[in-house]
């Protein structure tokens, strides 16, 4: 008899305790860790960092309030109330943000960063259990080496002193996950204003959707085909999940199916969009923002449709939804994000009418 399944199996973003970069700091007093948190977040100015710890207004002597949140600049506060806030609040409230900070006295994270302290030791002893990924170890004080017992269960790891802050920025910044991309061809459309599929018109030698899959393909990205259930039925596709919704909707079945992946989205009916295009995305790609793409200069806005969207802009992008939404250039143009100069704004040309299609052949040809 088969299993009854009372939700629908969904594939789960890979997400530590608070984020997908998050790192504990532990094996020093409280307050050392507070400062060390700052220094490493004040080397990242260009990144969205968090520092999270309890508030210890009532706890530990030795280490000021926090009840204020009174942090350097580029610094966000997040304080942890676990009377008002579960598991997924942590996540959703701190989906945007590029680095997490922990306090690992008090919280657990998926890396973790050992300082090495001489009044601590005993304690890093009691929660060596918690040493599940260590990047690196920090030497506080006079200390001049790791603990014997540490290297033992541990291992050898970067060693680095408590004011070797680039050092430090550095291995942290190698301990980054950037997320893979997937190419998406939105060929989902009924086409009513061209009368026939654009996904099917042949600019290039093939139809439109061979080219651009064989454009994504020659960059060795795995590449598929949003449409609907009655299209495409020998291609790799994925099925547009959210109907009604247009592209918008193309998306986020692609972020459904992986939201671990970035996705570099193209629009069918973008004829002179190729590799080239998709590398010039690739290379200019900034993953601390929501999504890379071009500024159009026809709409004077950001163009969404061919865009290389983050792992983050899936929580984005259904926040708007919520909020009554469905336009993906009003996510772009509302959040943070790299917008690239295309060194040819014509790439950014449609073609959506028999007119407009024998237009550009006769100019092609």
């Amino acid at each position: 008899m088969k299993k009854h399944q009372k939700h629908a199996k969904l594939t789960k973003p890979e997400i530590g305790n608070f984020g997908r970069n998050e790192v504990a700091l532990v094996g020093a007093p409280c307050d050392l860790i507070q400062v060390i948190s700052q220094k490493i977040i004040s080397a990242f100015p260009e990144k969205n960092c968090t520092y999270i710890d309890a508030d210890h207004a009532f706890g530990d002597s030795e280490v000021p309030s926090l009840s204020n949140n009174e942090l350097i600049d580029k610094i966000k506060f997040f304080r942890q109330d676990k009377a008002s806030m579960n598991d997924f609040d942590k996540k959703i409230a701190l989906n945007d943000q590029d680095l997490i900070l922990v306090n690992g006295n008090h919280f657990e994270a998926q890396e973790q960063l050992v300082l090495i302290h001489p009044k601590k030791e005993a304690s890093l002893k009691k929660r060596l259990s918690q040493l599940s990924n260590v990047i690196g170890y920090v030497l506080c004080e006079d200390i001049t080496e790791p603990f014997d017992w540490l290297i033992e269960d541990i291992g050898l790891r970067p060693v680095f002193n408590s004011d070797d802050v680039d050092g430090i920025k550095n291995m942290v910044e190698n301990s980054f996950t950037t997320s893979y991309i997937k190419g998406l061809v939105l060929a989902g459309g009924k086409s009513l204003r061209m009368g026939s599929d654009k996904g099917q018109i042949n600019y290039h030698g093939i139809s439109q959707v061979d080219f651009l899959l064989n454009e994504f393909k020659s960059l060795g990205l795995d590449a598929y085909v949003s449409c609907r259930p009655d299209q495409y039925e020998d291609h790799k596709r994925i099925i547009d999940k959210f109907e009604g919704l247009g592209p918008y909707g193309a998306i986020l079945s692609a972020f459904q199916t992986d939201p671990n992946a970035a996705w570099l989205v193209s629009a069918c009916d973008l004829p002179l969009v190729n590799a080239a295009v998709f590398e010039t995305l690739i290379k200019e790609r900034d993953s601390s923002k929501l999504a890379t793409c071009f500024y159009n200069p026809e709409t004077d806005f950001p163009d969404p449709l061919i865009t290389l969207w983050e792992p983050k802009g899936y929580m984005r992008m259904l926040e708007f939804l919520a909020l009554g939404y469905s336009c993906p250039r009003k996510v772009l143009i509302n959040s943070d994000v790299k917008v690239v100069q295309a060194a040819n704004p014509a790439i950014l040309k449609n073609v959506n009418t028999l007119e407009e299609k024998e237009q550009f052949l006769s100019e092609k040809n």
